[in-house]
């Protein structure tokens, strides 16, 4: 058996195990503890969801989260590199599990074992897809294509149609498209094709949406008891996209800043110009409130930014001290006081906190940089993950404020 074939065996091994942890909150599938700070962060996590446009939006950062983590890891196992699958594998199904809590703190506990044996299931489907796809065996391929669409899907599919009275169709059709789309980059990042990788990543990225939105709205509606306010108003719309756009962006800087110090020069060129339209899609929908002008500075800063962690990348790549300090110099004291003080009177949130945001952006990104400069993959996860989520302390006091100072237009 080859190194990468082990790697991805052993893989299907961990992920399975590792999402069985989502059955209950306080033991394994063995009956093992589990760590208080991991209860506690999914506890303070769920407890934070008090309204349906909370639920909505963190059903969706978590939805699209997992179809980033899964293309992480994927990508990882293909390219050989253990220790980044074993650790992205690992946030993979933490993932699930927070996913299974926010569906147990909805429909009960019953509900999140069964959503967790399911999702479990599906994580460990995909491991076989990619094994066989590593292999070049053609029989795996298609038996973990099968376990996908005919045990996967109905399962699912049926699972949420239950549960929030969703059309059967509907779900069905949505669940599908997740498996096409995953596969999508798996058949990418094995064909090297990085381009069409980072093209099915952001297709499935958003696609998630799309799941996260339904089963959002339908659990509100069914639970209004439990959710207070509108999960489907302009508002909750914006609130929602504004924080997937915040969140996509860490995790694609910290794809271009990991291949860019992997060396893999090829997947860099291509997570760059989708790093930029993530960018720009931010600048579109600032625009949509304030204007064209608001629009053409926000793009000015946050490309500038962008580049600024490019310069501190290449400083950590030639361990040129000079190199990084000039780039954080240029992000805490250009960059952040900038955006700053261009949100402040857009949004009427104090300066002061949002430069205390925007300096925390800076500093856990910089964070995942050092720890890939270091090869140290269990740091790299955790910190990208840790980032990522922080994002939604940024995104949601923004989109409040935005909402608030523009009635008219929610």
């Amino acid at each position: 058996m080859s190194q990468r074939h082990k790697l991805l065996a052993g893989g299907l091994c961990l992920v399975m195990v590792l999402s069985a942890c989502g059955d209950d909150d306080s033991s394994t599938s063995s009956g093992t503890s589990t760590t208080p700070s991991t209860s506690a962060a999914k506890t303070a996590a769920v407890s934070a969801v008090k309204t349906g446009p909370d639920l909505r939006t963190r059903l969706n950062l978590l939805l699209g989260e997992h179809l980033i983590l899964a293309s992480k890891a994927t990508g990882s196992a293909l390219g050989g590199r253990t220790e980044e699958f074993d650790a992205y594998g690992k946030e993979l199904a933490t993932n699930g599990t927070d996913l299974g809590a926010l569906i147990g703190a909805a429909y009960g506990d019953p509900a999140k074992t069964q959503f967790n044996n399911i999702w479990s299931a599906h994580n460990g489907f995909f491991v076989d897809y990619t094994t066989g796809v590593a292999t070049k065996d053609a029989a795996k391929q298609a038996k973990a294509v099968t376990d996908l669409t005919t045990v996967y899907v109905p399962q699912f599919a049926k699972f949420i149609s239950d549960a929030t009275a969703l059309p059967l169709a509907t779900v069905t059709k949505l669940t599908t498209d997740h498996v096409t789309e995953t596969k999508a980059v798996v058949d990418a990042q094995a064909a090297k094709d990085y381009a069409g990788q980072y093209k099915a990543m952001r297709t499935g990225f958003q696609h998630m949406q799309m799941i996260g939105d339904a089963v959002g709205k339908a659990t509100v509606t069914k639970f209004k008891d439990k959710f207070t306010g509108d999960a489907g108003s302009k508002a909750a719309d914006f609130r929602s996209a504004l924080n997937l756009l915040l969140l996509e962006h860490l995790y694609l800087a910290s794809s271009a800043t990991g291949s860019a110090l992997g060396g893999r020069s090829d997947e860099f060129a291509a997570a760059g110009p989708v790093l930029n339209t993530n960018g720009t899609d931010l600048g579109a929908a600032i625009g949509s409130v304030y204007g064209e002008p608001a629009k053409a500075t926000f793009n000015g800063i946050w490309s500038a930014h962008n580049g600024f962690f490019v310069d501190y990348t290449t400083g950590v790549a030639a361990k040129d001290t000079v190199k990084k300090d000039k780039a954080v110099a240029d992000l805490t004291g250009t960059y952040v006081p900038q955006f700053a003080k261009f949100l402040a009177p857009a949004t009427g949130l104090p300066e002061a906190t949002l430069v205390e945001l925007i300096k925390e952006h800076v500093l856990t990104t910089k964070g995942i940089v050092d720890a890939q400069g270091e090869k140290k993959w269990a740091d790299v996860a955790t910190k990208d993950r840790s980032a990522a989520q922080h994002m939604q302390m940024l995104g949601d006091p923004l989109a409040e404020a935005i909402v608030a100072k523009n009635p008219t237009k929610f």
